[in-house]
């Protein structure tokens, strides 16, 4: 079992939202180097659909599930000005903040209620947060909230969770799917990957 596959067997094995907290904290230090050699893919897949539908200047933006900062990074680097990120983690949010990347930064747990007046961002990006036995639809109502009216949410999703119900619930909460990739394998070299997919969701 690799590094990777002992970390999120511990986070996905958590009872509690703080006790997913105290784990992601445990690991911040060291995480980005396990997702490496794991091939994580989901910040350069979620980065390249927002590239492709929020138009550049597009501000704010919400990295919602932001971790250490790997999505932030990424869309600051092709030229998104106004990020602001979201954890449950404050030890990720403190290795996030070192890279300098983000307006602010917001510790909130996604499927609560979240400090945002209605309409706050152009778009959300949540990528690597969506999937069975971890954060699933609970965490849409306050997202979409958040969302201006005609802007862009870019999710990565287990497999398991598109199928199973999310993707029959998003006409229920004004969101249009305006692009998906197919299924694809998150962490290559983690034992436990199962597939997931990344939509571009429009909110009416």
């Amino acid at each position: 079992m690799t590094n990777t596959d002992r970390h999120l067997n511990a986070v996905y094995g958590a009872e509690s939202a703080d006790d997913i907290a105290l784990r992601y904290n445990a690991w911040a230090d060291g995480y980005e180097g396990d997702m490496a050699q794991a091939g994580y893919r989901h910040p350069s897949i979620a980065t390249a659909l927002c590239a492709r539908h929020l138009p550049m200047g597009a501000a704010p933006i919400l990295d919602a599930g932001a971790g250490t900062g790997l999505v932030g990074e990424w869309l600051h680097l092709i030229g998104y000005a106004q990020i602001e990120a979201l954890d449950i983690s404050e030890g990720m949010l403190a290795v996030a903040q070192k890279k300098g990347v983000y307006d602010a930064f917001h510790h909130h747990a996604l499927g609560d209620p979240l400090p945002f007046e209605d309409g706050r961002f152009a778009g959300v990006v949540c990528a690597g947060v969506l999937t069975t036995g971890h954060v699933g639809t609970e965490a849409l109502p306050e997202l979409v909230r958040s969302t201006t009216s005609g802007g862009i949410l870019i999710l990565t999703v287990k497999e398991t969770l598109w199928t199973g119900e999310m993707s029959d619930c998003l006409a229920g909460f004004g969101l249009e799917i305006i692009d998906a990739t197919q299924p694809y394998l998150s962490m290559p070299g983690a034992q436990s990957a199962t597939p997931s997919r990344a939509v571009a969701l429009k909110r009416r």
